[in-house]
């Protein structure tokens, strides 16, 4: 027969271990979501209480080092917008040829600046972290020339689109791959109007999360198809790529959003990341008329939306009282930690 003292100790050990395993875990879960550092500094183990008892392991976690939380986030703040190399979001222009609105895309390898001092090697398209506006009319052909300038094989698919099956970008089910030097041409037609994407459809977490990924808007035909606006503006979050970005950038590097007092601004959220991203606007309302491209049968108003990975929703947002108002999604440990305000924060100013 097995002495009681033997198995209580037995279950004591497991317990420790387990305990051990646990908050091992707990480390790797921390790391992950970006709460060392730049957020909640990880609890250290001080003393581990152990007796012959299921019941009675105790881990205690020792005082985090006191900071001066209030002159980080101040500097941090008072940084924004902060000055990075690569520019914002830029239009990739086009020139109509044989009746189709012809635009030329490269795949290349670049340093991408994230937040000041944070370079990190990235995949885009023409230089640039979200890769350029392709932007075309509902019904028009549109013919894209993709080279490919990385070491990479690669493909381009074009997210939302109602094309036929051999221009859709996926390798080995509707083309072969863009070998490095390789053009490949996609040639369609533009529709349904919307909000959409385009990026690789191929070794897709590496490529897209290091930056192959951009905007693709599709005007209406008839613009009494979109509600009236005077801004256009991209949301595009992202999750890999250096850490927590919009538009490419992590906070204090954002560039904020200005709007005159009155001006009706039309945001285009974008998820191009792995997670769900609640953005979350203060001070004044998201009314949100359209997903994933397609017109809400019963438009509705929100002050926090959110769009998972793949999703594209658009809002209007009245800039009726002046102020910088916050703007940032709405998982906190995605937007502040310990140190301040990080990554998914941004601004809208209204004058």
């Amino acid at each position: 027969m097995t002495d009681p003292e033997d198995t209580r100790g037995t279950i004591a050990r497991r317990t420790l271990i387990g305990a051990i395993g646990f908050a091992s875990l707990g480390g790797i879960a921390a790391s992950a979501l970006g709460l060392t550092g730049r957020g909640a500094a990880p609890a250290r183990i001080a003393a581990v209480t152990f007796t012959p008892s299921p019941t009675a392991l105790r881990v205690t976690a020792s005082p985090t080092p006191t900071m001066d939380h209030d002159a980080h986030a101040e500097m941090l703040v008072k940084a924004f917008p902060a000055k990075t190399q690569g520019a914002g979001l830029q239009e990739l222009a086009s020139r109509v040829v044989d009746g189709a609105r012809e635009f030329e895309l490269t795949c290349d390898k670049i340093s991408w600046e994230v937040t000041p001092g944070v370079i990190v090697d990235a995949l885009a398209y023409n230089g640039q972290v979200p890769g350029p506006i392709v932007r075309v009319t509902e019904g028009e052909r549109l013919r894209v020339k993709v080279t490919n300038k990385t070491d990479q094989t690669t493909g381009v698919h074009w997210h939302g689109q109602r094309i036929v099956n051999k221009m859709d970008g996926v390798p080995f089910i509707t083309q072969p791959t863009i070998k490095p030097g390789e053009t490949f041409v996609y040639d369609f037609v533009a529709k349904p109007f919307g909000s959409h994407m385009y990026h690789s459809h191929h070794n897709a977490t590496e490529q897209v999360g290091r930056g192959m990924l951009g905007p693709l808007l599709v005007m209406p035909k008839d613009p009494a198809n979109d509600p009236r606006y005077d801004k256009d503006e991209l949301f595009i979050f992202n999750d890999q790529l250096g850490g927590l970005t919009i538009n490419g950038k992590g906070f204090p590097a954002t560039f904020p959003y200005t709007a005159k007092l009155g001006e009706r601004i039309r945001f285009r959220f974008m998820n191009e990341g792995t997670m769900a991203h609640p953005a979350h606007l203060h001070g004044l309302t998201l009314e949100v008329f359209a997903r994933d491209g397609y017109p809400l049968p019963q438009p509705f108003k929100c002050d926090t939306l959110n769009v998972a990975p793949g999703e594209r929703w658009d809002a209007i947002v009245v800039a009726d009282e002046p102020g910088v108002w916050a703007f940032h999604c709405h998982i906190l440990n995605h937007a502040e930690g310990a140190t301040g305000m990080f990554g998914m924060v941004t601004a809208l100013i209204v004058r």
